[in-house]
């Protein structure tokens, strides 16, 4: 089991910026992939940005990419999504994710995370 915990949410201004952190606990061990989605309200959950747990290579959807910046501290366990110059249209539940599996082809595929954390509201005002 892998328990994954965010932090940094909150109500930031239009054009703010925000640092999502998700630190991992458990058996981090057996963790290839993280990703952060995100789920607006009224809309489903969708891929933003996902990092290999070892050689750190970065996968985006094409949305946020400029934006968003994910990356990773190894030694701390974390992973985190630099988020710049919001709009309103920002706003939503950020769920950082966990995956086993290697295939990377599959890795902006919300049903190949195996572990989820809890969620960090993101509310941008306009």
């Amino acid at each position: 089991q892998v328990q994954l915990v965010e932090s940094g949410g909150g109500l930031v201004q239009a054009g703010g910026s925000l640092r999502l952190s998700c630190v991992a606990s458990g058996r981090t061990d057996s963790t290839y992939g993280m990703g952060w989605f995100r789920q607006a309200p009224g809309k489903e959950r969708e891929f933003v940005v996902a990092i290999t747990w070892s050689g750190g290579t970065i996968y985006y959807a094409d949305s946020w990419k400029g934006r968003f910046t994910i990356s990773r501290d190894t030694a701390k366990n974390t992973v985190y999504l630099q988020m710049v110059s919001l709009k309103p249209d920002d706003t939503a539940v950020y769920y950082c994710a966990a995956r086993s599996s290697r295939t990377t082809v599959t890795i902006r595929q919300e049903s190949t995370y195996d572990y989820w954390g809890q969620g960090a509201q993101v509310t941008v005002s306009s």
